[in-house]
């Protein structure tokens, strides 16, 4: 447990460790609670495959055009990615859930400080009537928390976020689908549920992602995220990729009055609102250590969303950045399941 808090307040040091309207608020103040598993323990019994998506949701991939164009299979890492049909038998009764990881993480866990994946939220699903028709992952960067600094909210992300929604909600006929988000994951998962135009120097200039998926997205759950940017790279300013901004966590300047040089892709997601599904929800925490100063940002609280539908917020041990994601799937899926804040 030392070694995940070190690895997490170092990266937040660093710019980018994991970086990672509103509804009825629950305050939640837990003391130490010794049955609650840690991430790592949540990590090491997980059942969850490695071994990636299935035979059959991979060769729906590359039958309409989108591996190896977006690389969705993730083959190039152990639990790279998590999901679909054994067979064309295979049915899907609940609404697919798609799970997007943030900064540095990846679909599913294998052990390694920051890298608990959804493992946690997956096995709950599926002993709560979901099956792996159901559920999908994919991981949207490279899993290497020495690259932390160096990932932002680029093209390469972004579509790969927005093509791998798509991609699951025409491969299972649902008419909508639900989506959990943790950390970078949230305004990643944002921007390609708005869709419209974006612009990353770095790769090409401005291009289109593609009309707004609001119809297509039921339920859409923020956890831990940054909506408005992260203190900590005001502090240093816009110097890394993370804290950019144009595509980056930079939170701009208060000059007492109102808040200047906010990064350009945190105010395109700010300039409307109630986009992201039917039913919106954040969770998060004032312990987060990684967001840290109480997930303030100039006064507001930068985990919620505009015209949230509700949120479950939490005050102490273990919902830290990563016990936010790892103890609360039954939150998720309450969430998701019946729109109930538990």
């Amino acid at each position: 447990m030392q070694l995940r808090h070190s690895l997490s307040l170092t990266g937040a040091l660093l710019l980018g460790s994991l970086m990672a309207g509103c509804g009825p608020a629950e305050e939640v103040s837990e003391a130490p609670q010794q049955a609650a598993p840690t991430q790592e323990t949540a990590t090491t019994q997980s059942a969850v495959t490695t071994t990636g998506f299935t035979s059959h949701f991979r060769g729906w991939l590359s039958a309409n055009g989108y591996e190896p164009a977006y690389n969705l299979v993730r083959d190039d890492l152990v639990g790279g990615s998590y999901g679909g049909k054994a067979s064309s038998t295979d049915t899907v009764v609940n609404q697919p859930v798609i799970f997007i990881h943030g900064n540095s993480d990846k679909a599913i866990g294998t052990g390694s400080a920051g890298q608990s994946g959804w493992n946690a939220s997956i096995d709950y699903f599926l002993t709560h009537g979901y099956k792996t028709s159901e559920l999908y992952a994919t991981t949207w960067g490279p899993a290497d928390s020495s690259l932390s600094a160096y990932q932002y909210h680029s093209k390469t992300n972004v579509m790969k976020v927005r093509k791998f929604i798509e991609a699951v909600k025409a491969y299972t006929g649902a008419t909508k689908v639900d989506i959990v988000t943790h950390s970078m994951g949230v305004t990643l998962a944002r921007k390609a549920i708005l869709g419209g135009y974006a612009t990353d120097s770095l790769e090409g200039g401005q291009y289109y992602i593609g009309p707004s998926l609001t119809s297509s997205v039921d339920t859409f759950v923020g956890i831990a995220g940054a909506s408005l940017g992260l203190t900590s790279c005001y502090q240093t300013g816009p110097t890394t990729p993370t804290c950019g901004s144009t595509n980056g966590l930079y939170p701009g300047v208060f000059n007492g009055i109102s808040v200047s040089g906010r990064s350009a892709y945190l105010n395109d997601l700010m300039s409307s609102s109630g986009y992201e599904g039917a039913f919106r929800y954040t969770i998060w925490s004032t312990a987060d250590e990684v967001i840290g100063y109480g997930d303030v940002v100039y006064g507001s609280y930068t985990s919620r969303i505009p015209s949230q539908t509700g949120e479950k917020v939490y005050s102490g041990y273990p919902y830290g950045h990563f016990g936010l994601k790892d103890q609360t799937p039954s939150v998720q899926l309450s969430m998701v399941k019946s729109h109930i804040i538990p």
